[in-house]
């Protein structure tokens, strides 16, 4: 993604909730944590499964059910295995009741 592209509305992501946005070829799972949007990639990188299908947002967490991993959904780290590599991170940016997400 090289610039900041409209993800989603504010009103339509209420706090808890995930959502995926494409962009070409890449998937990027939208989280609304406490009010505060955070963009991370969308597939667990252990085994490609999809976390806005087979994910459940927890508080700051997302796990991927599919195998367990857990990662930090507003920066992406692993918080526990199987996977071993991190979800990318992706700049949010907020425009009236527009999310806008472009590269990190």
């Amino acid at each position: 993604m090289d610039s900041f592209v409209k993800a989603a509305k504010v009103s339509d992501l209420k706090p808890g909730a995930m959502t995926l946005f494409e962009s070409g070829d890449e998937r990027v799972l939208l989280v609304n944590v406490g009010g505060q949007i955070h963009a991370v990639g969308e597939v667990c990188p252990h085994q490609e499964c999809y976390l806005s299908e087979d994910g459940a947002l927890e508080g700051a967490e997302v796990e991927c059910v599919c195998h367990g991993s857990r990662f930090n959904a507003t920066s992406g780290e692993v918080i526990e295995g199987p996977s071993e590599e991190g979800l990318g991170r992706y700049a949010v940016r907020i425009e009236g009741d527009d999310i806008l997400v472009g590269p990190a």
